[in-house]
């Protein structure tokens, strides 16, 4: 039975949280310094430690670093003296989470109901490392390369955890199914994820659909309507372009992070809400901090623990790994079985990718598509081979004196979307065209020159 340390030092409190406890029928010792606390723990290590901040002998926090990394100990700080500043250094301590006085008695209830599947927990994330030793996956992940082993390492640090999560990493790189993964591995895998795009969301709407609103609360409301917290209560929500956020949205989701409650548009009452917040952003998000467009004490609260997913062309043999993996799924699902020749697996190699994993994927999907054979040797655009004849150089692109001027524009065109990190919007842009002619030209088939025609004696 798992085993539940109160360190309290108001008897009032404690004999709340100890009643609160044995109410789940889980066993516990209540006590009220750090000295008694050392000695229960020498006796039996508790698989939770709820403890106040401030104590006859100490801090609570001095507990944090008391237990092993292998002991598997989660420890939730409570305190009336709350303060970002300190949630944010005890959560990055390693803090399990961090609740203020008075206490919010669902929230807790939601962390005490978690402790039993702690050990099972930590056991499927040894058996997925063991996995990856052969099959190179780790949950929903895949890829067998040193930087991808670092993001599973501190996935599996985190996960079991209630830390916020910070994604971080370039468009295409794979941030919601690591916090997909992050989910699955997670105390909370059993509740709902919901995932939400900030960018996606009209300014006006963002409220509405985070937070939701109750019926009357403007023109058009005529039903109460549930937002993304709500949905999500008991699981995680995954923010998306979190700093695409609109300004004073940003504040009331800073609130409802430090309260665990919320107010629907148009009612005037409290609803508690238990949720993990993983954020993403494909900026620098101290550049949107400094710009003006992101809190900094939003950022500083999402930021507990940070993981950045690298690019693709930092991978490795990961590359020929996902074309393979994709390719098998699409051919298992048409029942059309097809594999690339090794001369294409090198040319992917050589690509640098900057849509990464999601460019791969479309473009594995378009060659499975257009290819009539078993084996794919050629791909469905000439990107690999636009390698080889253009070389983009700080601003400029070089190409053949006698390149034919369609070819040469698309070359441009590759160029500058390699200049602007595949981003199709911002190269149509950069090259005075709408976006139309841009996706236009890029489907353009580029007529090969066979050379002058023979001159007749």
């Amino acid at each position: 039975m798992p085993y539940i340390l109160i360190v309290e030092d108001d008897a009032d409190t404690r004999d709340m949280l100890r009643a609160l406890v044995q109410s789940q029928q889980l066993h516990c010792d209540a006590v009220s310094t750090l000295g008694e606390a050392r000695e229960r723990s020498a006796a039996r290590v508790p698989d939770l430690v709820l403890t106040d901040l401030v104590l006859p002998d100490g801090s609570g926090m001095d507990l944090l670093s008391e237990f092993p990394q292998a002991a598997s100990v989660e420890v939730v700080l409570m305190t009336g003296h709350a303060s970002l500043e300190t949630a944010i250094d005890a959560l990055r301590r390693g803090a399990a989470d961090y609740l203020v006085k008075p206490i919010n008695v669902q929230r807790l209830n939601g962390i005490i109901a978690r402790v039993p599947r702690t050990d099972e927990l930590r056991g499927e994330i040894l058996t997925l490392r063991a996995q990856l030793q052969e099959l190179g996956r780790f949950g929903r992940m895949l890829g067998n390369s040193p930087p991808m082993k670092e993001v599973y390492r501190s996935i599996g640090r985190v996960a079991p955890s209630e830390a916020s999560v910070f994604l971080m990493g370039e468009s295409g790189t794979g941030k919601e199914l690591a916090a997909q993964t992050v989910h699955d591995l997670s105390l909370r895998r059993k509740g709902p994820f919901v995932a939400i795009n900030c960018g996606a969301i009209a300014a006006n709407l963002v409220e509405s659909e985070m937070f939701g609103h109750d019926r009357g609360s403007f023109t058009g409301a005529d039903r109460q309507h549930k937002g993304f917290f709500e949905r999500a209560d008991g699981g995680t929500l995954f923010l998306d372009e979190v700093t695409e956020m609109p300004p004073e949205s940003q504040v009331k989701l800073l609130r409802v992070l430090e309260t665990g409650k919320l107010m629907r548009l148009g009612s005037t009452q409290e609803i508690n809400v238990d949720v993990r917040i993983i954020a993403a952003t494909n900026i620098n998000p101290e550049a949107a901090v400094a710009d003006g467009r992101f809190r900094l004490d939003l950022y500083h609260r999402l930021n507990v623990f940070p993981i950045t997913l690298p690019p693709l062309r930092e991978r490795g043999g990961d590359i020929q790994m996902l074309a393979k993996s994709f390719l098998t799924s699409l051919s298992e699902t048409d029942g059309r079985p097809m594999w690339f020749s090794d001369e294409t697996l090198d040319a992917l190699s050589t690509y640098d990718w900057p849509g990464n994993v999601r460019e791969l994927r479309n473009l594995v999907h378009r060659a499975h598509i257009l290819n009539d054979g078993d084996v794919i040797e050629t791909l469905p655009q000439p990107i690999l081979a636009e390698l080889d004849d253009a070389m983009v150089n700080d601003d400029s692109v070089t190409v053949p004196l006698d390149t034919p001027l369609e070819e040469m524009d698309r070359k441009l065109i590759l160029g500058t979307l390699e200049r602007c990190g595949g981003v199709k919007a911002r190269a149509a842009e950069m090259l005075n065209i709408s976006l139309k002619t841009l996706y236009s030209r890029l489907a353009e088939p580029v007529e090969k020159d066979d050379g002058p025609a023979p001159r007749h004696r």
